[in-house]
């Protein structure tokens, strides 16, 4: 399958891209001047870090939708984030979380794998990797540390 129409991401792309590190960085630092006695920012947090999971499934989605041949198992991915979101909400209401954040930011770190697929299946923008690799390490990170504070 050919490259996707266009030269690669454009700066716009790469700046709303780094921009949505942003307010998880805002809540690690409500977090540690806060303390968060209440839980309500560590909660925040993790809404914040699965919707973004959820979104990256939904960019799959679009990804498979296009496949002329079909979606194939990438449609499977891509409803991943979202299940495997709602199993960490029900261990994050009554058990964990914090483990439920780690759990979530890995979820994040595995999604690079499914993106690597689709650079080399060549389904995505040029300089996909150089975008989506920053991205899901750093809310990964930023999600990690707020569960830990």
């Amino acid at each position: 399958m050919g490259q996707v129409s266009g030269a690669g991401l454009s700066g716009l792309a790469r700046l709303l891209g780094y921009a949505g590190l942003l307010p998880q960085a805002a809540l690690l630092v409500l977090i540690l001047g806060l303390h968060d006695p209440t839980g309500v920012v560590h909660g925040m947090a993790f809404f914040y870090a699965a919707l973004i999971f959820s979104f990256i499934g939904g960019i799959w989605w679009g990804f498979a939708m296009r496949r002329p041949a079909g979606p194939g198992a990438l449609v499977w991915a891509a409803v991943a984030p979202t299940l495997v979101t709602i199993v960490l909400v029900a261990l994050a209401v009554h058990g964990s979380l914090r483990w439920a954040m780690v759990a979530l930011a890995s979820g994040l770190f595995l999604t690079l794998l499914v993106d690597r697929a689709l650079v080399r299946s060549g389904e995505v923008p040029a300089g996909w990797m150089g975008l989506r690799v920053p991205l899901s390490l750093g809310l990964g990170v930023l999600t990690i540390l707020a569960a830990m504070m």
